[in-house]
């Protein structure tokens, strides 16, 4: 009898432990870089369900790297998908990586493209950076030195260091013509806050 009021009186505990709960994003931050991943998983979770984009990019990284979590790749790509689809710029970038390398998805170029271009129009330069492999390397799109090198140039323009190293390797490839071209498209797309850009 006293074990069973123990029991009882220890889930109402934690009822009321639960109920008070207060899900916090930036309090999820702080364990997850603390390592602390059971602490970031429950704050996330709930703000995931409820639609929070950032948390749910984050249970996608968890799930992805298998922090905290089993490493399950669907379940990386559901949570990027969901915040991706609401405009969460490094979940679009880590979609097009899981498409790219054909992660929990079936490889597919053109998707890994799609999302690319969606986190390059919002500044990012890992984005900007493979968007420009993709076409150096004319994977979901048209092989063009000229929009590598335009992508390479923003990714750069940003301090990037990877895109201005494959900048200079590109540019052995080219003529002054299509750099200049190349230059002329980068700064178009600059100046238009990334709705004027070398597209496919």
């Amino acid at each position: 009898m006293k074990n069973l009021i123990t029991l009882i009186f220890s889930l109402f505990v934690s009822f009321q432990s639960l109920a008070e709960f207060k899900p916090d994003y930036l309090e999820a931050l702080r364990a997850y870089l603390k390592e602390d991943y059971e602490t970031a998983l429950l704050h996330w979770v709930t703000l995931a369900n409820g639609g929070d984009a950032h948390a749910q990019r984050f249970l996608g990284l968890m799930y992805d790297n298998g922090k905290g979590v089993l490493e399950n790749d669907k379940t990386a790509v559901k949570w990027y998908t969901k915040a991706a689809e609401q405009g969460q710029a490094n979940a679009q970038y880590h979609l097009a990586v899981m498409y790219a390398n054909g992660y929990g998805v079936l490889e597919n170029d053109k998707t890994a493209v799609k999302w690319y271009i969606k986190a390059a129009e919002q500044g990012l330069a890992q984005a900007q950076t493979n968007l420009g492999l993709m076409y150096a390397k004319g994977e979901g799109v048209v092989t063009s030195n000229i929009k590598a090198y335009a992508w390479y140039n923003l990714a750069a323009y940003i301090g990037y260091k990877d895109a201005a190293t494959n900048k200079d390797s590109i540019t052995k490839e080219m003529t002054n013509e299509q750099i200049a071209k190349a230059q002329e498209l980068s700064q178009r797309c600059l100046d238009s806050g990334y709705k004027d850009c070398p597209y496919p």
